[in-house]
């Protein structure tokens, strides 16, 4: 093996890092030793957890966190140097008795800091759980949006209109006043330029009010207003930057009257 002391490659062994020849060496020695078989059971959970964690990009005081608790540690707990390199014959069973303790430290020390690691881990955890509960409530939304267009587009009182778009596409708004809802859904319309997005309006006797952006990488989706259609008039679309715009900044590219009402 590359250390002659066969206690000392527990970690190794754990991490993969033995050659072949080395690591079957170790594998017959496990089967005698008992010490270093729960060694290798606890640095092989210990392992396990941190592999899991480091799939995720942890937050920023998480490493200040780690080093103050591994600085917590008793003093005397580290490996004691040039231990792991010492070389020699295989000590005789009494010898090996007295260097055990020294052993049993540097598992001690490696050990005792993985853990200060799996706990500062507990705040890994606790913002994973933070995003993953994002990610549920954005599914939700996205959900009860979802409903909400279906519910337009199937209500018994919705009714259409179409109108062209200069790209050659079309856009064909639908309106439920018992729902007091609309839906724009595209057909043939080009992508946004880069950097800007589609935004959709309400149109009425007071000017335009914001009613949402398009999903640029959706062109053609159907895309839910935001808010109720109130005293609307009419639906139109604009380009604007990214993030949208609080009032248009372009000509609309199409203006559709809402069934039974004129454009403002």
């Amino acid at each position: 093996m590359g250390t002659e002391n066969p206690h000392e490659a527990t970690a190794a062994y754990v991490l993969d890092a033995l050659a072949e020849p080395e690591r079957a060496a170790f594998e017959a020695h496990l089967e005698t030793c008992p010490d270093c078989a729960r060694e290798v059971r606890e640095f092989a959970a210990t392992a396990a957890l941190l592999g899991t964690a480091a799939a995720v990009e942890p937050p920023p005081a998480l490493r200040g966190a780690v080093l103050r608790r591994i600085r917590e540690l008793p003093a005397g707990a580290g490996p004691q140097p040039g231990a792991a390199r010492r070389a020699g014959p295989e000590p005789e069973p009494g010898a090996a008795r007295h260097r055990a303790p020294r052993r049993r430290a540097w598992s001690r020390w490696a050990l005792a800091a993985c853990l200060a690691v799996a706990a500062g881990l507990g705040g890994v955890a606790a913002w994973q759980y933070q995003r993953a509960d994002t990610a549920r409530e954005q599914a939700r939304a996205a959900e009860a949006r979802e409903a909400a267009l279906a519910g337009v587009l199937s209500a018994p009182d919705a009714r259409l209109a179409s109108g062209r778009i200069p790209d050659g596409g079309t856009g064909t708004v639908v309106l439920s006043r018992e729902r007091d809802r609309a839906v724009f859904v595209p057909s043939g319309m080009a992508a946004p330029p880069a950097g800007r997005v589609y935004q959709l309006w309400f149109a009425g006797p007071g000017g335009m009010r914001p009613a949402g952006l398009m999903d640029p990488a959706r062109p053609g989706a159907p895309a839910l207003l935001a808010g109720p259609v109130g005293g609307a008039t009419g639906v139109g679309v604009t380009v604007e930057p990214e993030g949208g715009s609080a009032a248009p900044t372009t000509a609309p590219l199409v203006l559709l009257a809402l069934p039974g009402t004129r454009t403002a």
